[in-house]
């Protein structure tokens, strides 16, 4: 979780800026988080609270409407639309990885991810991108090999993980379709050697920064066993208070490791585990 927001935050600055370079500073002053920030935590408030993905999309897009999100997204969630559009875009990927920390076996985590994206994302290509990001975390979480977690991923959802980084990155174009996004920041992490490593390659190959960072560096929290405490800190100090409160009250319910006392209390924290 810790990951994918921090991966978010970072990213968000390279958005447009066809960055193709892991060489830039972490956190540029205007760093701030985004709809996949926003998202991601309501994904994990529904996990919390057993509240309707549909209802709290809605609420949290009300609350933050300036965040970013997708024109479609943004028309549906404005609306208080129940019915899904049929999108294949990433967002349905960049919103699970508390998925990934709260369901097991594998198959009851696909079955929450499909659940999580076809509210809006109901296109093949949406599910399946939530799908493998989802089974990623969770592969990742539960001391997988990157050789498993690569094997596992292209057999379940037939994406190709077996090309380079360095060949992809000159060719490469902003892309918001999960087809597009979701093998690529996956390869980021395969390709990495830690978190901080995962993320600057996700955002080097110039595309939608934000999402490819927030999804490689979702996976790699999960594998590496935690987000860096310095670059948790700074993420978590750029949230506001309501995204705060809840990030870390998941973070305590699932034994992600954060720098001391991030996010809550020691009494609330002792409440929630």
């Amino acid at each position: 979780m810790l990951g994918a927001i921090a991966g978010d935050i970072i990213g968000s600055v390279h958005e447009h800026a066809g960055t193709k370079t892991p060489e830039f500073e972490l956190f540029h002053p205007d760093c701030r988080f985004t709809d996949d920030s926003v998202l991601a935590i309501a994904v994990a408030d529904c996990l919390l609270h057993g509240f309707d993905y549909v209802e709290r999309f809605h609420e949290y897009v009300h609350a933050y409407p300036k965040a970013g999100y997708g024109f479609g997204f943004f028309q549906w969630a404005m609306n208080r639309s129940r019915k899904p559009y049929n999108s294949w875009g990433n967002g349905s990927a960049m919103r699970v990885p508390a998925i990934g920390w709260v369901c097991e076996p594998l198959d009851e985590v696909c079955a929450e991810a499909k659940r999580s994206a076809e509210v809006t994302h109901d296109h093949p290509e949406g599910i399946r991108g939530a799908q493998a990001t989802a089974a990623a975390v969770y592969l990742g979480r539960t001391g997988k090999a990157k050789s498993e977690i690569r094997k596992t991923v292209e057999s379940m959802f037939g994406y190709d993980l077996h090309c380079r980084l360095d060949d992809m990155r000159p060719s490469y174009e902003f892309d918001v379709s999960c087809q597009g996004t979701v093998p690529h920041a996956i390869i980021a992490f395969l390709d990495s050697n830690g978190y901080e490593d995962a993320v600057r390659k996700a955002i080097s190959l110039g595309g939608d920064a934000d999402t490819l960072a927030c999804i490689a560096g979702g996976i790699a929290e999960a594998f590496y066993g935690r987000t860096p405490a310095h670059i948790a800190t700074r993420a978590f100090d750029l949230l506001d208070e309501r995204l705060r409160e809840t990030a870390g009250r998941f973070c305590a319910r699932y034994g992600i490791v954060t720098p001391d006392g991030m996010g809550l209390s020691a009494a609330d924290a002792e409440a929630v585990t």
